[in-house]
């Protein structure tokens, strides 16, 4: 009797852990399938440039005051945080630089990739879903056009190259915010507070950032325009397909932050 009750207690451990990690493997392949599908349709015409520029506009330009403003706050805080830290240390100098390295290996890219994620990738699933559940994607196969080709690689494209740009900006207008609240408020001589910077920033630094930048960017366009494209279930489930896509997005993009940096500092650092 004891142990038909321990193979029941193990099924209901065992089966539901080998549903997460099956379902998990099934869907990595079905990113994975849409990637190979999206690069394979790339370099093959049409080359729709009109739909790429409104994609660029609607992930990037239009995501551009969200992206200047939590930049402007993240380096402010950031820094007088970090000023108000250094000071007990007596190294209120390293204020300037130590914002600078932590916008442009971390901050910049992460931050960013979560608001265009939070906005562009929803607005991208939503679109997607609603012309799933419509048959307006049934419609343009019908009409001999490639959906992958026609609504998913602008967008993919879009979001690779768009996220790094953002990221650059969110570098630039960071440091202003930390420019100004460490020189304004916590007193840094201005002068340290750059030539800090100049000294510990490098190339490397910034290569880094907009490395992680360009990963996240094709991802997290990747994550919403395969949770759009396949949406099923009517107005619920387009509902169901943005929630998972602005969560497997934020999710994503941490893990992968982690084992970026980690292979960074192996190939670079280590080496």
């Amino acid at each position: 009797m004891w142990l038909e009750r321990l193979a029941s207690w193990i099924d209901r451990l065992w089966l539901p852990a080998l549903r997460l990690v099956v379902g998990f493997v099934e869907t990595l392949g079905q990113h994975m399938i849409l990637l190979f599908s999206v690069l394979r349709w790339a370099l093959r015409p049409p080359y729709r440039l009109v739909v790429l520029l409104e994609a660029m506009v609607f992930i990037g330009f239009e995501s551009l005051p969200i992206v200047l403003l939590i930049s402007l706050f993240v380096g402010a805080v950031f820094a007088l945080q970090l000023s108000s830290a250094l000071k007990t240390f007596q190294a209120q100098a390293f204020t300037g630089a130590t914002v600078g390295l932590a916008l442009a290996r971390e901050l910049a890219p992460v931050f960013t990739s979560i608001v265009v994620s939070a906005r562009a990738g929803a607005g991208i699933a939503t679109e997607l879903g609603s012309m799933r559940i419509t048959e307006q994607i049934d419609a343009l196969a019908t009409m001999a056009v490639n959906p992958v080709q026609y609504l998913i690689v602008p967008r993919v494209i879009a979001g690779t190259v768009m996220v790094p740009l953002l990221a650059m900006l969110f570098n630039v207008v960071g440091m202003c915010g930390a420019y100004v609240v460490a020189v304004g408020v916590q007193n840094v001589d201005r002068g340290i507070f750059i030539e800090k910077a100049q000294w510990l920033l490098d190339p490397n630094d910034i290569t880094q950032g907009m490395v992680k930048a360009v990963v996240f960017g094709c991802v997290l366009t990747l994550i919403a325009c395969q949770q759009g494209y396949n949406a099923s279930g009517g107005a619920k489930g387009v509902g169901v397909a943005t929630t998972r896509s602005v969560v497997g997005s934020f999710v994503t993009i941490l893990v992968l932050d982690y084992f970026l940096t980690d292979l960074w500092l192996t190939l670079f650092q280590k080496g």
